[in-house]
């Protein structure tokens, strides 16, 4: 039985031989053809029913290789242009982001220089903010300029439209100042229609809340109304503030339980969500009172 298997099992040859073997055919077949001169021979015939269909065969191959190929260079050029259009679009993104940068530093100068006019009559220096409180909010600060240009403890600070606070600390190159806003901050303030007194807090947490500060201690003189909408600035008997900078506006209006007085709240005219650049006056109000007193005198 393993005798018969044996003699039964059929030759076979591998399919890269057979191709190799019909390739060198078709290459001798062809030579034939090409050099000889009787194209109605036999072996001309044979060419034409074996060889033609492998030349049709290996043309198609070559056309669909060459096309690949082509689409394979797209391709990659396709590519290559994707990722410099990628760099062009990052340095234009990085360039748009400098240039909104700019447009809203000079509109921060821009206000300043129109601040900077509103109170000509006080000596101010510009100074920049390095750093800043934890929270959303510039309840307090660091700015770059310190005792060494003349900075010192007390001296108000502004921007935007008006008041930010004052200076507490001073060292060489650097001053911390106390906003408004804080919850350590109480400013002598009036309605600066009426001249009437009241007291100005800093919230944080009202801040937080309503984006505002609260006010106390607000008598009416006879005659007086307060609206929303009012100005509040700083008053004439502030021992640490100027008098006449604008802290913010009436928000909103409380009788308190006394039937004496009234409170509420006040939206600061300051961004104190955002800020850059302040003006510091260089002017303490000690010395604006020392030298009104000299000249009554």
């Amino acid at each position: 039985m393993k005798n018969r298997r044996n003699k039964s099992t059929k030759f076979t040859l591998p399919s890269k031989y057979l191709l190799l073997i019909l390739t060198a055919v078709c290459v001798m077949l062809m030579a034939i053809t090409f050099l000889t001169d009787f194209p109605s021979t036999p072996v001309s015939n044979l060419f034409g029913f074996v060889i033609m269909p492998f030349e049709t065969g290996i043309s198609r191959v070559g056309v669909y290789l060459n096309d690949r190929t082509e689409e394979l260079a797209q391709i990659r050029e396709l590519l290559e242009e994707n990722k410099r259009l990628k760099e062009e679009i990052d340095a234009l993104t990085i360039e748009n982001n400098a240039l909104q940068q700019d447009k809203y530093e000079l509109n921060s100068l821009r206000e300043l220089y129109k601040l900077d006019e509103q109170y000509e009559d006080y000596e101010k220096v510009g100074a920049r903010v390095i750093a800043k409180n934890a929270g959303n909010w510039f309840g307090s600060f660091v700015i770059d300029k310190g005792s060494n240009d003349g900075i010192a403890v007390d001296m108000n600070v502004m921007a935007g439209s008006g008041l930010v606070g004052r200076v507490t600390e001073v060292g060489k190159n650097w001053a911390k100042v106390i906003s408004v806003i804080d919850d350590n901050s109480n400013v002598s303030s009036m309605i600066l229609s009426t001249e009437d007194r009241l007291i100005v807090s800093g919230d944080l947490m009202t801040m937080n809340q309503r984006g505002s500060i609260t006010f106390s201690q607000l008598v009416l003189g006879e005659g007086n109304t307060v609206s929303v909408g009012d100005k509040v600035v700083t008053s004439y008997i502030s021992d640490k503030y100027l008098p006449g900078i604008l802290i913010g506006y009436i928000s909103e209006v409380n009788g308190d339980s006394n039937n004496l007085t009234q409170s509420g709240y006040i939206t600061p005219a300051v961004d104190f969500a955002h800020m850059e650049e302040v003006l510091v006056v260089m002017n303490l109000k000690e010395q604006i009172d020392e030298k009104e007193a000299k000249a009554e005198d």
